[in-house]
């Protein structure tokens, strides 16, 4: 009896340190050297995927900002683009794009980093209702950091589809930020930043949960293993929640950042749901999602590649995790 008791605490405890690193709680031993991060990793890891999933990101706003008698359907618009733009249309506005994941998700990954480690000793870790409120804590500071680049990335992305008389033409990221600044008063660089903040902490939180859930219950219910392929399958479906959440917010924010004049929330759903109908809030769906699942892939490969890379010049261990 002694010895069923004994073999059933060691699965109950086996069962709660696989729990805590599917949610990605360290396991820090009291004899380890403290591991710290540098903050930068995170903004450094989503511009590496930013460069490679922009022309995805540059559809989608596209097919968000879309006239009447703008090209359909996401394959369309990236022949649009090719045949009026060139290749090089596809990378437009890629500078405003590496400045809002240089403020956006430094802000958001770092502060993250930075209260999980606050929170985490050598015999305890936080749970996973305190990890989702730092999540969503991080993604508003983040949200709030990045919306000066996110209007302008919008912008940028979107000029080339207006009449060439209404477009703007900045020519990199720092000349739109003092063009803006200086023609419509710094205000401007703060145009959506609540719906923007509401979105980048629905995106944060539910990235995290849904994620970290998937890969449980595949390691659990299947005969995979924690390795590229259930990553690249976790990240696949918590893209889809995350792109389904997020999606009506996503509008709003790039139809208040791509407006001229400035108009009240309420005033723009209206008008809105007026010539739309509820289809306007899963408008750019498909790029988002085909976006979201390789952009999220590529973030945490280039992010673990970052603290591998790290561990192995700083003389530690492989298997030793950040406090």
């Amino acid at each position: 009896m002694a010895q069923q008791s004994s073999s059933g605490v060691a699965g109950l405890k086996a069962a709660f340190d696989s729990c805590q690193e599917d949610y990605g709680v360290p396991q820090v031993s009291p004899n380890a050297r403290p591991l710290h991060y540098p903050f930068w990793f995170g903004g450094s890891s989503s511009c590496c995927a930013a460069a490679v999933t922009h022309p995805l990101d540059l559809v989608k706003v596209r097919l968000q900002t879309r006239t009447s008698n703008g090209p359909r359907g996401m394959l369309n618009t990236f022949v649009h683009i090719l045949r009026h733009d060139s290749f090089l249309g596809l990378y437009s506005g890629l500078s405003a794009s590496l400045l809002r994941q240089l403020t956006y998700s430094t802000t958001r990954f770092g502060v993250y980093e930075e209260l999980k480690s606050s929170t985490t000793t050598a015999r305890t870790s936080p749970s996973f209702p305190s990890l989702i409120a730092m999540a969503s804590t991080s993604g508003f500071l983040g949200g709030v950091a990045g919306n000066p680049a996110d209007v302008l990335n919008v912008r940028m992305q979107h000029d080339a589809a207006l009449p060439a008389a209404s477009r703007r033409n900045y020519r990199n990221a720092i000349d739109g930020l003092v063009r803006m600044t200086r023609e419509e008063g710094w205000r401007c660089l703060f145009r959506g930043v609540l719906p923007n903040s509401m979105r980048a902490v629905l995106m944060t939180a539910s990235q995290l949960a849904s994620y970290d859930g998937f890969k449980r219950l595949i390691l659990s219910r299947t005969p995979m293993h924690d390795n590229l392929v259930t990553h690249f399958s976790a990240s696949f479906l918590a893209g889809f929640v995350a792109t389904t959440i997020c999606s009506p917010v996503d509008v709003i924010k790039t139809r208040v950042m791509s407006a001229k004049e400035s108009k009240g929330l309420r005033g723009l759903l209206v008008n809105v749901y007026r010539v739309e109908g509820v289809g306007w809030m899963f408008r750019g769906w498909v790029p988002s999602f085909v976006r979201l699942g390789p952009h999220t892939i590529a973030t945490f490969l280039f992010l673990e590649q970052h603290k591998k890379l790290y561990r192995r010049f700083g003389g530690f261990t492989e298997g030793q995790h950040a406090l």
